[in-house]
């Protein structure tokens, strides 16, 4: 992440924005699942807010630093459960938790292919029934830029669909607003 980039996504307006517009209109009609794994909480805003709609929530950082840093926050939230790790090969075994979700990082993730392996490793350990759901921000000149001298895949919402239910996933929903793309799939019932 380029140095603007950090700063945008560690600042208190982006906070408010994700707290405020972004988790809430994720979670638009969506029951809040007890045992919630959160891919890629970066410095954290949106975990703030979802600790406070689950009984209990793990969160999966791949950087080692903001990893470490969200686990000296969260240490005495008996919620939050911050682990290191990457969210291409999660460590948890198969239905482990209610559902899943990622907030505005799928555009890191590298490459198609490990967004794939991403929403793959999601619909394993998301239990028959479960949801996986989340935003992205949608790609254009603006956005590439923004990400100068950094990884930027966008998230094609034209194709995003196709590829949540070759994950895995069933009732796959995708909604476009200013703000980006929003998306939802069920693990099938056994």
């Amino acid at each position: 992440m380029n140095d603007e980039h950090a700063q945008l996504c560690s600042s208190a307006q982006w906070a408010e924005h994700i707290q405020t517009e972004v988790v809430p209109w994720a979670m638009d009609a969506l029951a809040p699942p007890a045992l919630l794994l959160e891919i890629g909480p970066g410095y954290g805003a949106a975990t703030e807010v979802l600790r406070q709609r689950v009984q209990r929530l793990v969160a999966v950082e791949k950087d080692p630093e903001l990893a470490r840093r969200l686990q000296d926050r969260f240490a005495a939230d008996p919620v939050v459960d911050v682990q290191e790790g990457d969210g291409t090969q999660l460590p948890f075994p198969d239905h482990a938790f209610d559902g899943a979700t990622c907030f505005t990082m799928l555009h890191h993730v590298p490459s198609l292919e490990l967004q794939d392996r991403l929403f793959t490793e999601a619909a394993r350990v998301v239990r028959p029934g479960g949801v996986f759901f989340g935003v992205d921000s949608l790609g254009g000149p603006a956005f590439e830029a923004f990400h100068h001298d950094d990884v930027c895949v966008a998230v094609d919402p034209l194709t995003l669909a196709d590829r949540l239910t070759a994950a895995g996933f069933d009732d796959v929903d995708i909604a476009v607003l200013a703000m980006g793309v929003r998306f939802s799939g069920t693990v099938p019932a056994a």
